[in-house]
């Protein structure tokens, strides 16, 4: 499989070090369904590394934008923090309704990709990320929020 993403595909995450990388690819910038002011997108983790290479769907919504920002903020938080009895966690986007990412923030950060709607399988990979990989998710996630027209004014988290 392809590390590197394709021109016309946008990538909302993107964890990486020298050997392995989690991202979430969007399939498309159209949303799949709108209800209620809230747009569903389609898109995809994708796992790269030496051991295995993998991809499974993973959907979410505008909603769920802001839930990454806060989560960037949550872990940022968390790095700060002298003394943790223990390590930051948390789910993204929510488990339960498709494939999610669970981020671990430790030395190094753990991402699991969890396929808990269909196969049930998890896969951990290990990532020793660069001091700057937050700064750059927010610039993700700005870009992100730009493309598919979801405004940054109600959505704390969305600094660049």
């Amino acid at each position: 499989m392809d590390s590197k993403p394709q021109p016309d595909v946008m990538e909302l995450i993107r964890l990486a070090d020298p050997g392995q990388s989690v991202s979430v690819r969007l399939r498309s910038t159209e949303p799949t369904l709108e209800s209620e002011g809230v747009r569903y997108y389609d898109a995809e983790a994708v796992v790269t590394s030496a051991f295995v290479n993998g991809t499974v769907y993973l959907g979410f919504d505008s909603e769920d934008l802001s839930d990454w920002g806060r989560l960037l903020d949550a872990i940022e938080e968390a790095e700060q923090e002298t003394d943790p009895d223990e390590p930051f966690t948390a789910d993204w986007p929510p488990s339960g309704r498709t494939a999610y990412l669970r981020f671990t923030a430790e030395d190094p950060y753990v991402v699991e990709v969890h396929d808990a709607a269909s196969t049930q399988i998890v896969l951990s990979v290990p990532l020793d990320m660069s001091e700057e990989w937050i700064a750059e998710s927010r610039e993700r996630l700005v870009a992100a929020r730009a493309t598919l027209g979801v405004g940054t004014k109600d959505h704390p988290g969305a600094r660049p």
